[in-house]
């Protein structure tokens, strides 16, 4: 009874493993092949898709590249034009305007034009010297000067109190002013930055404080300019007030 127990065991031990169902191995062996297509053919989409993108930029790059250069020469001919007509019209200097007619002649045509009133004094000449670099800079912008004393007539219509003034000129209208240092920090030794910064604000020039000088100025001018006041509103600031007790400050 032992032997035959044992026999019986080791006749189990022995068995074959059971056979899978051929169906269900060729099912198995269809998948993977339908896998591996779906991979390679993902793959094969992917790599083309790739190639176009690439064909694509290839083109565009060249395309971009003729714009940029295209754009760029009719840009430097188009401001070589400009500035020509600007230089003709009297820009890139501070033209000292002899009397009143001149005044309205020069202002004709001009789409942003700076007009100092001064007199002969130091606040003044501070003034003119700021505005002679900017008007090298900005050759957009006609920049010029009359003796307040010798144009009465504007002197009252624009009702210039104080000097110096800028009158802000654009299309033979007078639109803001700049009365005296109170924008510029409130003393003479401002620097050309919080100017140019003034009159960009009040679009008479084109500038974005892209100079390098600009960003390191720009806090300084920031805090000069913490009370903003209101557009015309025309006040002033330890400066020749016409009309006062000063001897140097009315028209003698």
């Amino acid at each position: 009874r032992r032997a035959t127990t044992r026999d019986a065991v080791a006749h189990t031990a022995r068995l074959p493993p059971p056979r899978e169902n051929s169906s269900t191995m060729a099912q198995d062996a269809m998948m993977q092949q339908m896998m591996e297509k779906k991979l390679y053919d993902m793959a094969k989409s992917m790599e083309d898709a790739l190639d176009d993108e690439l064909h694509r930029m290839n083109n565009m790059d060249q395309d971009d590249l003729e714009n940029i250069r295209r754009k760029r020469l009719e840009a430097m001919k188009g401001d070589q034009d400009k500035r020509k007509k600007w230089l003709a019209m009297g820009h890139g200097e501070l033209r000292d305007l002899q009397d009143e007619k001149e005044f309205f002649s020069e202002m004709k045509g001009e789409d942003m034009m700076v007009v100092h009133f001064y007199r002969n004094n130091w606040p003044c000449k501070v003034m003119d010297m700021h505005l002679d670099m900017l008007s090298k800079k900005h050759l957009e912008t006609k920049f010029a000067k009359i003796d307040a004393e010798k144009s009465p007539f504007l002197t009252e219509r624009l009702k210039i109190w104080m000097l110096p003034t800028l009158a802000l000129v654009s299309k033979e209208k007078v639109l803001d002013y700049v009365v005296g240092f109170d924008d510029l920090g409130g003393t003479d030794d401002f620097p050309t930055e919080h100017l140019r910064l003034v009159l960009a604000s009040k679009n008479m020039i084109n500038y974005h404080g892209d100079d390098a000088e600009a960003d390191a100025r720009r806090s300084a001018y920031q805090k000069s300019t913490e009370v903003v006041d209101p557009p015309n509103l025309r006040k002033g600031g330890g400066n020749l007030v016409l009309g006062s007790d000063d001897e140097d400050s009315d028209f003698d």
